[in-house]
């Protein structure tokens, strides 16, 4: 092809869903914000603009642990193991990235959005890759967890697309095999 093209090949090649993380060693705020202003290049129909982000290091990392057992316990959702699981899993890594969806009445914009924001992460994982970061994308236990959306600063109606652990890596993941992806050629 080009050699921007084989640069690029190379790095989604080399994006790994890992959490070998150094636990210590955040990243930096700036980082992250740079990550998200990656993030908001992914394309996006009606310029919606439906991504919302909230970075949490620190203690903020139990709370949302907690904020999530809570609105599981509300919902009867999960029994004690996954709930006890939930309370203390954001702490593997020093930063998680919540990424949200802000809903639209339209369904198909609503659609869109939501495939906005899961393009918008891969995105900001290509970006990560590129800087050194070691990230893994995981879903919530509760999309519409009404306590974290509150600690995200999030609207009541906004959904939770992702939960990304980051940090900076200490080991190497293992690459797995890709199958071949079978295209229909058309004419």
């Amino acid at each position: 092809m080009n050699p921007r093209y084989d640069d690029f090949a190379d790095l989604v090649r080399s994006r790994r869903t890992h959490m070998l993380v150094d636990r210590e060693r955040e990243v930096p705020a700036a980082a992250i914000d740079e990550l998200c202003a990656l993030a908001a290049w992914a394309p996006n129909h009606k310029r919606t603009w439906p991504w919302k982000f909230a970075s949490l290091t620190g203690d903020a990392r139990a709370r949302l642990g907690e904020a999530f057992v809570a609105d599981m316990i509300d919902r009867d959702f999960g029994d004690e193991v996954k709930r006890e699981k939930t309370r203390t899993k954001y702490l593997r890594t020093p930063n998680v990235l919540v990424v949200g969806c802000t809903p639209h009445q339209n369904p198909t914009l609503h659609d869109e959005n939501r495939d906005a924001v899961s393009a918008a992460i891969q995105t900001l994982l290509l970006g990560a890759t590129a800087a050194g970061i070691a990230s893994f994308w995981s879903t919530p236990p509760v999309i519409d967890s009404p306590r974290t959306l509150d600690l995200c600063c999030f609207g009541a109606d906004d959904r939770i697309i992702a939960l990304l652990y980051l940090g900076w890596p200490v080991a190497s993941a293992e690459t797995p095999a890709r199958p071949i992806p079978q295209v229909a050629h058309l004419q």
